[in-house]
């Protein structure tokens, strides 16, 4: 048998892909997270200012409290540029996905790597019928690959590609 390695001339163009956004109601979930992540911490930054006297005697307590309204301005205001960016693609042996906003991310999972795929649905999730598709790949504790913002149709409809690519 004779051995051979073949120059590529032509690599596959990650550009030409058709990615596929997720879908808008998970901008509502992100939103609403946020938002209840941060009325908590207001709410216990609040009631710490209310009942403990060191806090109360604190001078920059109103820096506080301005400090904490920027980081959900600015935490807000991210996940909506963010967004955008998280799309997906299926294709015949692999799934792609990309996101980020200044560190952009691409990750492909081929099908022959792939050892389990599983859905979740966090409470908000469940609330807009959303969910998200958990990629395992073979040796690996973790996940490989998550693919959050999904109908939770359009991410059983994928579980089942793929286990059928996975398993013949």
């Amino acid at each position: 048998m004779e051995f051979s390695n073949i120059e590529i001339l032509e690599l596959p163009n990650i550009a030409k892909i058709h990615f596929k956004g997720i879908h808008k109601n998970y901008l509502k979930v992100l939103t609403l997270s946020i938002s209840i992540f941060f009325v908590v911490s207001f709410l216990i930054l609040f009631l710490l200012d209310l009942y403990v006297p060191k806090v109360a005697a604190f001078h920059y307590k109103t820096h506080s409290y301005v400090a904490l309204i920027l980081m959900y301005v600015f935490t807000l205001t991210w996940s909506f540029v963010g967004f955008s960016k998280k799309k997906y693609a299926i294709r015949e042996k692999d799934i792609t996905y990309k996101s980020g906003v200044l560190m952009k991310t691409v990750t492909t999972v081929p099908f022959s790597r792939i050892q389990h795929v599983e859905i979740n649905e966090s409470p908000l999730a469940r609330l807009f019928k959303l969910a998200a598709l958990d990629v395992f790949t073979a040796g690996d504790s973790s996940t490989d690959l998550v693919v959050r913002g999904l109908t939770k149709t359009e991410a059983l409809e994928i579980k089942e590609f793929i286990n059928h690519q996975i398993n013949g």
